[in-house]
C-alpha cells in the first residue's frame, strides 16, 4: 500500500520538480517506521503495561517466541502486519506538508510522532487499552490510523504554512496516471488492510473485504457525479480520490456493517469528503496540500460514528447491540485522541522548528525538492 501505492498516487499529485521528493518521503518513512516498530513501537503498543500504553519488555522483540499469538499464525506474523499500518499513518501525513518541508524536519517528525502519538493511541485502541475495555470499534484504523493522520496533518499544514502562491494558483497534477496507478495500487492492498484485521480466514473476513469493495465503488461514482455536475467533466483525479474516501470511510466500520451500511458509507464518503476539501482551503485557507484531513480524517471520523448506526441488524451490521450507547463510546474514543494528535503534533511541530527547521527557502521551493533537497531530477529536458 505504501510502496509504491502511496508513494504512486502522492507523487502523481505534485509538480514534476518535486515527485522525486514525495517517492523519497515515503521510502523513508517506510524504512524509519519499521526499525522502530522493532525497536520500540510495538511494545510500547502490543505488550500488556497498563491502559494508557504498554510496557518496554519486548524491546527489540526481546522475549518474541516463534509460537502462535491466536492458535492461527506466529507472532512474527501479527508484528509484521502491525508494522504496515505503523508505515502507512505517517506516510499519509506526507500529502499534507509536499513541496514545502525540510527533509530533515520530515524523518524528526516522523519519529517523534510515531511514539507520541501513534503508539500510544494504537495501544488505547488495539492493544487492550483503556478504549479498548470500553469497547469501541475500529477494526482497521478509522481512528488509529485516519483520525490521527488527519488532524495532524491539518495542524502541521496550517503551523507549517501554505505554499507560496496558495491560494491564488492551484498546480494541477503532473500525472493522473501516476495517480490512477498508485490509487489501483491501494485499493487491492485495502483488502489486506481491512480483511486482514479480522486475524483470520473466514466469513468475518469475507464480508469486510465485500464491504470494502463496495465503499470504494461507491464513493468513487458519488465524487464524479458531484465533479462531472460542477465543472461539466468527470476527472480521473477525482474519481479516484473519491475511492481513497470511500475506502478511509469504511475501514472502521468494515468489521461490523453489511452491504447496505457500505452503500450508505460509500455515498456519505464520495459527498462529504468532497465537499469538505473545498472548505479546508478555501474557508478554512490551510493548504493541506492533497487532502490529507479532507478525505482521510474527516472520512475515519466519519466511518468511526457511522458503525454505530449501521452497525445494527437493522441495517445488516453486527456487533452493535445498542446505538445510543456505542456512539457514546465512538466519541469518547474521538475526543481523545483527536486532542491527544492535536496538542502532540503541535508540541512536535515546535521542536522540530527549533532543531532543524521547518521549511525550505523560498528559491528551492520554487526550484523544487528534487534538485534542492534530494540533488536528483524526474525529467532531463536536455
Amino acid at each position: 500500500m505504501t510502496l509504491p501505492g502511496l508513494a504512486l498516487f502522492y507523487g502523481g499529485l505534485v509538480r514534476s520538480q518535486n515527485v522525486l521528493s514525495v517517492l523519497m518521503h515515503c521510502f523513508t518513512i517506510a524504512c524509519v517506521a519499521s526499525v522502530l516498530w522493532i525497536v520500540v513501537l510495538y511494545t510500547m503498543a502490543f505488550s500488556d503495561g497498563n491502559a494508557w500504553l504498554g510496557n518496554f519488555e519486548h524491546l527489540g522483540l526481546k522475549g518474541i517466541v516463534s509460537g502462535d499469538l491466536t492458535g492461527d499464525f506466529p507472532e512474527t506474523v501479527f508484528i509484521m502486519f502491525q508494522m504496515t499500518f505503523a508505515i502507512i499513518t505517517p506516510g499519509l501525513i506526507v500529502g499534507a506538508f509536499v513541496e514545502r518541508m525540510k527533509f530533515s524536519a520530515i524523518i524528526l517528525f516522523t519519529i517523534l510522532w510515531l511514539v507520541v502519538v501513534y503508539a500510544p493511541v494504537t495501544h488505547w485502541v488495539w492493544g487492550g487499552g483503556w478504549l479498548f475495555e470500553m469497547g469501541v470499534l475500529d477494526l482497521a484504523g478509522g481512528i488509529v490510523v485516519h483520525a490521527t493522520a488527519g488532524i495532524s496533518a491539518l495542524i502541521l499544514a496550517a503551523m507549517l504554512g501554505p505554499r507560496s502562491d496558495f491560494p491564488k494558483k492551484l498546480h494541477i497534477p503532473h500525472s493522473p496516471g501516476m495517480v490512477m496507478i498508485g490509487a489501483s495500487m491501494l485499493w487491492v492492498g485495502w483488502f489486506g488492510f481491512n480483511a486482514g484485521s479480522q486475524l483470520a480466514a473466514n466469513e468475518s473476513a469475507g464480508m469486510t473485504m465485500l464491504v470494502t469493495h463496495i465503499s470504494a465503488a461507491v464513493a468513487s461514482l458519488t465524487w464524479m457525479a458531484i465533479e462531472w455536475i460542477k465543472n461539466g467533466k468527470p476527472g480521473l483525479v477525482g474519481i479516484v480520490t473519491g475511492m481513497v474516501a470511500g475506502l478511509a470511510t469504511i475501514t472502521p466500520a468494515s468489521g461490523n456493517v453489511g452491504p447496505l451500511g457500505a452503500l450508505i458509507i460509500g455515498f456519505l464518503a464520495g459527498l462529504v469528503c468532497y465537499f469538505a476539501c473545498g472548505i479546508v482551503k478555501n474557508k478554512l485557507r490551510i493548504d493541506d496540500t492533497l487532502d490529507v484531513f479532507a478525505v482521510h480524517g474527516v472520512g475515519g471520523i466519519m466511518g468511526t460514528i457511522l458503525v454505530a448506526v449501521l452497525g445494527v441488524e437493522m441495517f445488516g451490521g453486527t456487533g452493535v447491540e445498542s446505538i445510543g450507547g456505542q456512539l457514546k463510546t465512538q466519541f469518547i474514543a474521538l475526543g481523545a485522541v483527536i486532542g491527544w494528535s492535536a496538542i502532540a503534533t503541535v508540541i512536535i511541530v515546535f521542536i522540530c522548528k527549533a532543531t532543524t527547521g521547518l521549511r525550505v527557502s523560498q528559491e528551492a521551493e520554487n526550484t523544487g525538492l528534487d534538485q534542492t533537497e534530494h540533488g536528483e531530477t524526474a525529467y532531463n529536458f536536455e
